[in-house]
Order: C-alpha cells, then sequence, then structure tokens
C-alpha cells in the first residue's frame, strides 16, 4: 500500500479537523448548546461503529451527544411518537437515525418524522428535496463530504465532468443534485448502465458508491482524474479481513491525479460533515426563534 504522505491520497482526517475546528469555534459561544441525539433502533454491531465516530466527533467539536436505544420489537408508530416528542423538546438540538432498521420499521416514513430543522443528517424527503433547489446547509453527510474533498483539490468545479457511479437515494443521487448546484455537469450511472467505463474513462471526478470491492480498475479512469470512493467492503486476505473501498486503490493511483483512502478518506469528513449541519441547524433554530 502506498504510503499515507503520498500527495494523490486526498487526507480525509485532515479535513475532518479543520471542519471540526470551525464548529468548536463555534459551539464554545454557546455553552448551553442542545444536544445530538443518536438512535439505534435493536442491536445492531456495524452501526454502533458510526454512533462511536458520531461520540468522538461531537466531543472534538464541543457538541453535547447523546445515544439512546429502543427495543428492536418497537412498533412504528411508538418509535413516530418517540420522534415527535424529541422535535417538541428545546433541548434536543438534532436528531440522528442509524441505519439499519428492523424489517418492520419503515425507515422512510420515521426520516419523514423528524423536523426539518433538526435533521442533522440531511436525510428526510424533506432535506433532499431543498437540494434541488441549492440549498445544501442541511444536505446528506456522506454526499456533502464527497462535495467537499472534491474541492479540497483546487480544481474549479465549474464545468468539471463528473460520472457518479450509483444512484442511491441517501448518497448517489444528493452527489449529482449537489455537483450540478456548483456548475458541474454530471452523468449518473447504475446497474442498468451499458458500459460504466465508457462513461468514467471521459470524466474529470469520478464519485463510486456501489458496496462491491474493488469494482473500478485503473482502466476505467482518465489520467489525472480526481477519484471519490465512498465504498465501505470487508474482505478476507491471507492475513485476515481487511476493509477496502469500491476502487482498486492500488491500481488507480497510479493513473489518478488525486484519490481518496479507504479507511481515512470519505468516513472522516461525513463525520465533521454531521456536527457542521449541527451548527447550522442550531443557527437555522435560533432564527426561527425556537432557542
Amino acid at each position: 500500500m502506498n504510503s499515507p504522505k503520498d500527495n494523490r491520497l486526498i487526507d480525509g482526517v485532515a479535513v475532518k479537523k479543520r471542519i471540526i475546528l470551525d464548529v468548536k469555534a463555534y459551539a464554545d459561544q454557546y455553552p448551553d448548546m442542545p444536544r445530538l441525539v443518536s438512535i439505534l433502533i435493536g442491536d445492531v454491531p456495524e452501526a454502533s461503529v458510526y454512533v462511536r465516530n458520531q461520540a468522538r466527533g461531537a466531543q472534538q467539536a464541543g457538541m453535547p451527544f447523546e445515544q439512546v436505544s429502543w427495543p428492536s420489537d418497537i412498533t412504528q408508530d411508538a418509535c413516530k411518537s418517540k420522534l415527535l416528542a424529541l422535535n417538541d423538546d428545546p433541548t434536543v438540538l438534532g436528531i440522528i437515525l442509524q441505519r439499519p432498521v428492523p424489517s418492520h420499521i419503515n425507515v422512510r416514513s420515521l426520516q419523514s418524522a423528524i423536523h426539518p430543522l433538526k435533521d442533522v443528517e440531511g436525510m428526510s424527503p424533506a432535506s433532499i428535496g431543498n437540494i434541488v433547489y441549492s440549498d445544501v446547509a442541511l444536505a446528506p453527510c456522506t454526499a456533502a463530504a464527497s462535495v467537499a474533498l472534491i474541492k479540497e483539490t483546487g480544481l474549479t468545479m465549474e464545468g468539471l465532468e463528473v460520472v457518479m457511479i450509483g444512484h442511491s437515494e441517501i448518497v448517489g443521487k444528493p452527489v449529482a443534485m449537489m455537483l450540478m448546484a456548483e456548475g458541474c455537469t454530471v452523468t449518473v450511472c447504475h446497474h442498468m448502465t451499458r458500459s460504466v467505463a465508457m462513461h468514467s474513462r471521459r470524466a474529470d471526478v469520478v464519485v463510486v458508491a456501489v458496496g462491491k470491492a474493488h469494482l473500478i480498475g485503473s482502466d476505467m479512469i482518465k489520467p489525472g482524474a480526481v477519484v471519490i470512493d465512498i465504498g465501505i467492503n470487508q474482505i478476507d486476505t491471507p492475513d485476515g479481513t481487511k476493509i477496502v473501498g469500491d476502487v482498486d486503490t492500488d491500481a488507480v493511483i497510479e493513473i489518478a491525479g488525486w484519490i481518496t483512502p479507504v479507511p481515512g478518506g470519505v468516513g472522516p469528513v461525513t463525520v465533521a460533515i454531521l456536527m457542521r449541519n449541527a451548527m447550522v441547524a442550531h443557527q437555522r433554530q435560533m432564527s426561527a426563534g425556537w432557542l
């Protein structure tokens, strides 16, 4: 694996630290800052990792943070009632709903129940809809992290040819809309695209969020392109399990101008964006007279 000091690797940890410092400078002005509430429904070990990262990020940013766990057999109606109570609680700044949820729970319905001004994840239909109108201040965290990392290259966003591989509601589609708001020309590829490589090879920027280890090889990238790897996949190696992205980093780094490592790329910045969204939520709640 290449050295972390390789200039082609975009350092997500450094970007995270910068954003967190900005948020902390803001939070320090408000000693009575309301808290973030992170909700786990049932026993979800993989989500517990995200919660720990969020708690650590909140501590670094000076944001009060509380983790709550609801039983796996909780009803949809009970979840909704609890969320509405959190909406009405002035001591709650933002609500974070961890995925996955039990199969009997409709997560989209629950996201809709979170008030847009407390939707620090940017995942409610209202928040995602705002992106269409270029209101990206409370955008989905992973999508916003991807845009921030593209900007980290110093390239002019206007006119960039971007190929987004993956079209999920929480990553692919928001990334595409946010980049269009920045003036980029965006092509979205998905499982029905006839030749993904035909599109990706002409792109200035390739963003990948599919969930298939090493899907993108060096033959799919234009020399000098920016590659943003959102994928997180666990693979077995002779030395044990390993976390890798959707991009074959070791091969693609020889072609790309910039690439995000996995881990250490999009992930840390996603946590930082969550804290930045919390800061924006606080500003908007004050403007609305809530605080």
